[in-house]
Protein backbone atom coordinates (compact mmCIF):
# COMPACT_ATOMS: atom_id res chain seq x y z
CA UNK A 1 0.00 0.00 0.00
CA UNK A 2 1.16 3.79 -0.12
CA UNK A 3 0.55 6.39 2.06
CA UNK A 4 0.15 9.81 1.63
CA UNK A 5 1.72 12.89 3.57
CA UNK A 6 -0.55 16.26 3.25
CA UNK A 7 -0.13 19.64 4.90
CA UNK A 8 2.85 20.97 3.71
CA UNK A 9 3.32 25.04 2.64
CA UNK A 10 4.66 28.13 2.88
CA UNK A 11 4.98 29.56 6.66
CA UNK A 12 7.23 32.44 8.12
CA UNK A 13 9.78 31.50 10.20
CA UNK A 14 8.07 30.75 14.41
CA UNK A 15 5.03 29.14 12.35
CA UNK A 16 3.34 26.12 12.83
CA UNK A 17 2.01 23.66 10.58
CA UNK A 18 0.18 20.21 10.99
CA UNK A 19 1.05 17.41 8.11
CA UNK A 20 -1.10 14.51 7.93
CA UNK A 21 -0.25 10.75 6.79
CA UNK A 22 -2.91 8.90 5.82
CA UNK A 23 -3.64 5.47 3.28
CA UNK A 24 -6.58 4.81 1.89
CA UNK A 25 -5.76 0.45 2.02
CA UNK A 26 -4.81 -0.02 5.75
CA UNK A 27 -5.39 0.46 9.09
CA UNK A 28 -2.53 2.75 10.33
CA UNK A 29 -3.17 1.38 13.70
CA UNK A 30 -0.88 -1.44 13.52
CA UNK A 31 1.96 -0.27 12.03
CA UNK A 32 4.24 2.15 13.74
CA UNK A 33 5.16 5.46 11.65
CA UNK A 34 7.92 7.36 10.82
CA UNK A 35 8.78 10.67 10.01
CA UNK A 36 11.33 11.69 7.73
CA UNK A 37 12.23 15.17 5.96
CA UNK A 38 15.32 15.51 2.82
CA UNK A 39 16.19 19.06 2.43
CA UNK A 40 17.60 20.32 -0.91
CA UNK A 41 21.06 18.61 -1.77
CA UNK A 42 20.67 16.37 1.47
CA UNK A 43 19.99 12.90 2.45
CA UNK A 44 16.89 12.62 4.01
CA UNK A 45 16.64 11.50 7.44
CA UNK A 46 14.53 10.34 9.91
CA UNK A 47 12.93 12.81 12.41
CA UNK A 48 10.00 11.02 14.67
CA UNK A 49 8.42 8.03 15.15
CA UNK A 50 4.90 7.11 16.86
CA UNK A 51 4.71 3.72 18.16
CA UNK A 52 2.12 0.83 17.35
CA UNK A 53 0.53 1.17 20.71
CA UNK A 54 0.59 5.09 20.49
CA UNK A 55 2.01 5.62 23.79
CA UNK A 56 5.34 6.65 23.00
CA UNK A 57 7.10 8.81 20.86
CA UNK A 58 10.94 9.24 19.70
CA UNK A 59 12.52 12.71 17.76
CA UNK A 60 15.32 13.70 16.62
CA UNK A 61 17.08 15.97 18.72
CA UNK A 62 16.92 19.29 16.62
CA UNK A 63 12.93 18.54 16.56
CA UNK A 64 12.44 17.71 20.08
CA UNK A 65 10.34 19.74 21.82
CA UNK A 66 8.96 21.20 18.27
CA UNK A 67 7.71 18.32 16.82
CA UNK A 68 4.51 16.36 18.05
CA UNK A 69 3.56 13.26 16.35
CA UNK A 70 0.30 12.22 17.39
CA UNK A 71 -2.95 9.86 15.82
CA UNK A 72 -6.54 9.93 14.88
CA UNK A 73 -7.09 6.24 14.98
CA UNK A 74 -11.06 7.22 13.85
CA UNK A 75 -9.32 8.86 10.88
CA UNK A 76 -6.72 6.53 9.90
CA UNK A 77 -4.25 9.76 10.37
CA UNK A 78 -1.04 10.27 11.67
CA UNK A 79 -0.22 13.90 12.33
CA UNK A 80 3.13 15.81 13.06
CA UNK A 81 2.52 19.06 14.84
CA UNK A 82 5.37 21.19 13.83
CA UNK A 83 5.47 24.37 15.87
CA UNK A 84 8.73 26.97 16.09
CA UNK A 85 9.56 26.39 12.37
CA UNK A 86 13.12 27.75 11.61
CA UNK A 87 14.32 28.07 7.99
CA UNK A 88 16.70 25.02 8.17
CA UNK A 89 13.34 22.80 8.74
CA UNK A 90 12.58 23.12 5.00
CA UNK A 91 12.50 19.61 2.88
CA UNK A 92 10.22 17.62 1.69
CA UNK A 93 8.89 15.77 4.31
CA UNK A 94 7.75 12.09 4.30
CA UNK A 95 5.92 9.59 6.39
CA UNK A 96 6.84 5.64 6.34
CA UNK A 97 4.71 2.50 8.07
CA UNK A 98 5.96 -0.48 9.78
CA UNK A 99 4.19 -3.24 11.04
CA UNK A 100 6.49 -3.56 14.00
CA UNK A 101 5.93 -2.03 17.48
CA UNK A 102 8.44 0.51 16.65
CA UNK A 103 9.69 2.14 13.58
CA UNK A 104 12.04 0.27 11.22
CA UNK A 105 13.64 0.95 8.08
CA UNK A 106 10.13 2.17 6.88
CA UNK A 107 8.60 -0.53 4.71
CA UNK A 108 5.80 1.64 3.22
CA UNK A 109 6.52 5.01 2.15
CA UNK A 110 4.45 7.50 0.01
CA UNK A 111 4.23 10.85 -1.61
CA UNK A 112 5.86 13.64 0.33
CA UNK A 113 4.73 17.53 1.10
CA UNK A 114 7.24 20.17 0.65
CA UNK A 115 7.49 22.66 3.83
CA UNK A 116 9.31 25.81 3.22
CA UNK A 117 10.04 28.00 5.78
CA UNK A 118 10.75 31.56 4.93
CA UNK A 119 10.49 35.18 5.61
Amino acid sequence: FQLQASGGGLVQPGGSLRLSCTASTVTLRYYAIGWHRQAPGKKREWIACINRSDDDRTYLDSVKGRFTASRDNAKNTVYLQMDSLKPEDTAVYYCSADETEWCGVGHYWGEGTQVTVSS
